[in-house]
């Protein structure tokens, strides 16, 4: 499991697949997020903008990521 220490309040999905580099290109990541390949605590999160806090764990492709 991987972490990302978040700097302000919330940090939006797709922003976040981009920064952690599981996609290269925001189109990508938007794609990712619409296939339902993305999940968010457990769920498919559909949401590209979704408002991820401390305390959410994200999983996509295997990996997954723990906001902190």
């Amino acid at each position: 499991m991987k972490e990302f220490v978040l700097e302000s309040e919330y940090i939006e999905l797709v922003k976040l697949l981009k920064l952690i580099r599981i996609a290269e290109t925001g189109g990508y990541a938007k794609m990712l997020v619409e296939s339902g390949e993305v999940f968010l605590n457990g769920v498919p999160e559909l949401r590209k903008r979704a408002k991820l806090r401390p305390g959410d764990e994200i999983e996509v492709e295997g990996e997954v990521i723990r906001i902190v």
